[in-house]
């Protein structure tokens, strides 16, 4: 895993967050993204793969439980009802959320996750559900490069090699400001409104770079890993 690297001269959040109670734990939950139709990957759930005997979603789901991250919400359109037949959200106290247009895209899926999250949070991770080599050392190492923000950036994006990663983190004030937003306002959108408050974490760590979008993004996980992603059976074509 990469190590966090500051600039010379740069004050550290050593709290992680500014929580109003100095030395208390920050409560930080999550939202695992899972919409999609996957209309280039044969129009399949590909949160669904296997990898090593478990779906990419349980994977996440796993990861983030492990890491600390409470309470989860996935999101969830496209194929719905067969993500929940897999049982993984009931394995690791997930809750679903739908979103009942998920052709608007991630935009509306983060505000429908965002909602039905529980107030009193201090920060929100926001995950991909086909990002097979997130673990629970990259989600830990996300975690502390945000605890250790430079002073009054509110939101954390992973980049390698300057290309921008996942998962992202932000405070309870960028979940309330998103919201409060039009319906085209995501995370992207508040980026560019506020540069000044975000924090572009460099690491070494391509992990944060790949998802599966398509036939090509599987076989580079099978090469990198040396393990297959299959489909299960009843969506094998």
């Amino acid at each position: 895993m990469g190590t966090l690297s500051m600039p010379k001269g740069v004050r550290l959040n050593m709290l992680a967050l500014a929580s109003p109670t100095p030395g208390s734990v920050p409560r930080i939950g999550a939202l695992v993204l899972a919409a999609g139709a996957g209309s280039r990957m044969g129009h399949r759930p590909k949160c669904l793969l296997q990898q090593g005997g478990m779906s990419l979603l349980e994977r996440q789901l796993q990861a983030l439980s492990l890491a600390g991250v409470a309470p989860i919400r996935v999101v969830l359109g496209h194929h719905a009802k067969r993500i929940l037949q897999e049982g993984a959200l009931a394995r690791w106290s997930a809750e679903p959320v739908l979103n009942p247009q998920p052709d608007d895209g991630h935009v509306s899926s983060l505000r429908a996750g965002l909602r039905a999250l529980p107030s009193g949070l201090d920060a929100v991770v926001v995950a991909l559900a086909d990002q097979p080599l997130i673990d629970v050392r990259a989600v830990q190492a996300l975690l502390q490069a945000f605890a250790q923000r430079p002073v009054g950036t509110q939101l954390l994006q992973p980049s390698v090699q300057g290309l921008p990663g996942n998962p992202v983190v932000f405070t309870c004030t960028v979940m309330a400001q998103i919201l409060a937003g039009d319906v085209d306002t995501g995370a992207r959108q508040w980026q560019q409104a506020h540069p000044e408050a975000v924090y572009r974490w460099e690491t070494p760590d391509g992990h944060y770079l790949l998802d599966v979008d398509n036939e090509a993004d599987r076989q580079a996980v099978e090469q990198l890993t040396g393990q297959s992603l299959r489909w299960p059976h009843d969506l094998d074509l």
